[in-house]
């Protein structure tokens, strides 16, 4: 199974680590101010060209923004031309949003289904309009988003400005209407009339008549749920993946995949299910789930055991037997009481051409080659500072928080989120050591760790297996404070073909750019 002959940038000179900027930041809040639970962000999702931005929250809320700068660029003839700098970043605008989801109550089970949005998924274009995918825990439901233009009457041939009362031409035809009429027919007002009686006709009448026309004035955006995929899951869905058909996509929860049609939203397809005959003999679920980028019938999904697992839609309908198992095993003498649950994986990512998937636990990030099963390619520490305090994110379940991880466009780069609001840059092209420490805010470089990261081993001469330990730091954070674990950065996406971010912390949507 080839993933494609592209992948991990190999320059010849290591890249330079990047000098992230602050770029803009959506719904920021005031000191002292409190966060309402229905406004903090739960999904942040760019569409292929990175010209559109959602983001949806547990409020059941999706929130579309949309780029401008790009608008200002001109033709490609005019780019080429021009020494067009490549300093400029991208800038969003807010766009539109619409309530996605409701809550709802399942009488069958006697449970509650929140409103909060897992995911969401951006669908091909067609005709201006939008289309993205958005679910809950059980419900997916498919959008479609396009402009409205408001249109009006103009070139009209009696100025409206002009023609009082009775003559203006909106009024005219309801005005007798609303007249009281005398009881033998005639009109109380003598002087009633279509025209009003200042109104007269140029000498010579009107040179030429012309018919009305309807011009647009304005435009305003509609959002219309155009199908409902319901009733498929049983246990809470965790991720849906367009296909690279187009057509299709999958949505998967704890115990099971199901394959949709975009089209048909009253069947799917069960292709992947790991529910044993009787539960008790239950040992892993499913975390994550993702369609490889451009081979359509390729997917991988994700265990709470560590484990990747490789899909071929081709070998059999119900795909209960992978095609590739790609798993790290364990050093020995390493097991603790921790080691299976920091050892699930939280969210999975294809590379853009496809060949490496980048997998991200509870206290690193792992780079795999499809193509080489043996083991992670490389390996990046995240917060091996918090290792020492497992037992009290155990006590105060953070130790079940799920951070989801991204690739830069060119895949020289990986990226997830931590504590405190960090997230951590690395880079994962050969040779490279950036290990870089954000914060969400204003100044992103506020908590910047210079300790470079040092790779430990190689494995032949071409692929290295690198393990990358970031930060090495024996206080309890990058700056020695007190580590917040109220205020994680679970969600970030990286920009298709730039180096931006987006990422949230709490309500707030904040945007970097190097």
């Amino acid at each position: 199974m080839n993933g494609g002959d592209e992948g991990v940038v190999a320059p010849e000179e290591p890249l330079q680590p990047l000098e992230w900027k602050f770029s803009q930041v959506f719904g920021e809040r005031a000191a002292g101010e409190e966060v309402q639970e229905v406004d903090i962000i739960s999904a942040i999702e760019f569409d292929k060209s990175g010209d559109h931005l959602a983001t949806g929250d547990r409020g059941g809320r999706v929130v579309l923004f949309e780029r401008t700068d790009s608008k200002d660029h001109g033709s490609r003839k005019d780019l080429e031309s021009t020494d067009y700098s490549n300093s400029r970043h991208p800038e969003f605008r807010y766009k539109t949003e619409f309530q996605s989801h409701e809550p709802e109550f399942d009488y069958l089970k006697s449970l509650e289904i929140e409103e909060k949005i897992n995911k969401i998924k951006w669908c091909q274009t067609a005709n201006g309009s939008v289309f993205l995918l958005s679910t809950n825990d059980k419900t997916i439901k498919f959008w479609k988003v396009q402009e409205k233009k408001v249109k009006k009457i103009s070139d009209m041939n009696i100025d409206p400005s002009k023609a009082n009362g009775n003559g203006s031409i909106a009024s005219s035809s309801n005005s007798c209407i609303l007249k009281p009429h005398l009881a033998n027919g005639g009109s109380s007002d003598k002087t009633y009339s279509y025209l009003s009686s200042d109104f007269s006709f140029p000498p010579g009448g009107l040179p030429s008549l012309r018919l009305p026309s309807v011009a647009s004035h304005e435009t305003s955006l509609l959002a219309r749920c155009r199908r409902v995929y319901a009733h498929a899951h049983d246990y809470h869905i965790n991720s849906i993946s367009n296909n690279s058909d187009g057509e299709t996509f999958i949505s998967a929860d704890d115990l099971r995949i199901n394959l949709w049609n975009l089209e048909i939203s009253n069947q799917s397809f069960n292709i992947v299910d790991v529910k044993p005959a009787n539960m008790e003999d239950l040992t892993e679920v499913i975390t994550s789930a993702e369609f490889h980028p451009t081979h359509c019938h390729t997917l991988a999904y994700s265990s709470s055991k560590g484990s990747i697992r490789l899909v071929d839609l081709r070998q059999s309908a119900l795909c209960d037997s992978h095609a590739k198992l790609f798993e790290e095993q364990e050093a020995p003498g390493s097991r603790s009481f921790f080691t299976e649950i920091i050892a699930s994986i939280s969210d999975i990512k294809f590379a853009r051409e496809g060949r490496y998937i980048l997998s991200r636990d509870y206290m690193s990030l792992k780079l795999w080659d499809i193509n080489m099963d043996s083991g992670p390619v490389s390996t990046f520490r995240v917060h091996e500072y918090l290792r020492p305090k497992l037992c009290d994110l155990y006590e105060n379940d953070s130790i079940f928080d799920k951070f989801e991880c991204c690739l830069s466009g060119d895949g020289s780069r990986v990226s997830t989120g931590s504590y405190s609001n960090l997230f951590r840059v690395f880079g994962c092209a050969p040779g490279s050591t950036e290990a870089t420490t954000l914060e969400a805010s204003k100044n992103p470089m506020r908590r910047q760790v210079p300790t470079p990261s040092r790779p430990s081993r190689s494995i032949g001469n071409s692929i290295t297996r690198v393990v990358r330990r970031g930060a090495e730091n024996t206080g309890v954070d990058a700056n020695g404070n007190s580590f917040d674990f109220t205020t994680k950065l679970l969600h970030l996406a990286w920009h298709p073909s730039e180096n931006s971010i987006a990422c949230a912390a709490a309500n707030s949507l904040y945007m970097y750019y190097a």
